[in-house]
């Protein structure tokens, strides 16, 4: 079956451009996908792992072999988790919303869900039309591992919810409104502009748990950024850095000055806003069935 799909991955996109140029036919399916992204290697295909986006299109192909390509909103890493990813796709095939929901999700392993589908304009790119973006990163402050939450949060013996909620807010409070967050992208982003403009960044104890919640939405970020926010917000809540070192790194625009890389399993896509949400959706938005 691998072997199967890498070749129709080769050989599909030229046949894609001529039958679209030609037809008119063409349509594009936006999805809402969620998954669990502990079994896998990150979101989009590559060579040499296995991705949530391999798997859905080996889901795809069961219905038109010559989609050669996914359109993702977000390159989450391994790891990392989704409630909300958008990913789209170019089709030449007729089916409804209702059919490529119940139809991808017979083919997807458990950890991996359709959410809903919907038709968008031909040529549609979610990453392109993205307007924010909300992450979600869960702290479990308990002193004994918890089954439940293994690859779900990152565990912090060290910490107690109530005594580090006043230092990881006052960290992130300066890392709301737009700055040049250089100082928070990994190495491995190129990008030359690196100004970006958070509307919230705050910590939470979840009630009833052990848990903090660090919320953090903007409209576009950096490789790494959210994880290296946590990281240092967290390391100066431990007191391995001082108070103010958040600040202190946006103002430097220096990697160094900043504090860690919170491990991929804390952290979670929560939600993802696009100008074009697309029609014909199934199952309707939860506003659209009480509208």
């Amino acid at each position: 079956m691998a072997v199967w799909v890498a070749v129709v991955a080769r050989v599909a996109p030229a046949v894609a451009e001529e039958r679209v140029s030609e037809g008119g036919a063409g349509r594009t399916v936006l999805l809402g996908v969620a998954y669990d992204g502990a079994p896998w290697s990150g979101v989009a295909p590559q060579r040499n792992a296995v991705t949530v986006g391999e798997r859905l299109l080996e889901a795809i192909h069961t219905f038109d072999p010559a989609v050669d390509k996914l359109k993702i909103a977000s390159r989450t890493d391994a790891g990392v988790h989704a409630k909300a990813q958008r990913i789209a796709f170019d089709t030449r095939q007729d089916v409804d919303s209702r059919g490529w929901v119940l139809g991808l999700n017979r083919h997807l392993p458990g950890s991996i869900a359709v959410r809903f589908a919907a038709r968008v304009p031909f040529g549609f790119h979610p990453r392109f039309e993205a307007r924010g973006k909300r992450y979600r990163y869960l702290l479990l402050c308990d002193p004994v591992r918890d089954p439940l939450f293994d690859q779900r949060a990152w565990r912090l013996h060290d910490l107690t919810p109530d005594g580090c909620l006043a230092a990881l807010n006052h960290e992130l409070a300066a890392a709301v409104g737009r700055h040049d967050f250089s100082a928070f992208a990994s190495a491995r982003d190129r990008r030359e502009h690196r100004d970006r403009h958070l509307t919230e960044a705050c910590a939470s104890r979840l009630p009833g748990t052990d848990l903090v919640a660090i919320d953090i939405a903007g409209d576009h970020f950096l490789h790494n950024m959210v994880r290296i926010l946590v990281g240092t917000a967290v390391d100066v809540a431990r007191r391995r850095r001082p108070a103010g070192t958040l600040a202190r790194a946006l103002a430097s625009k220096d990697r160094r000055n900043a504090g860690m890389t919170a491990p991929p399993e804390g952290l979670y896509l929560e939600a993802l806003s696009l100008s074009h949400e697309g029609e014909d959706r199934w199952p309707p938005s939860p506003a659209e069935s009480a509208g």
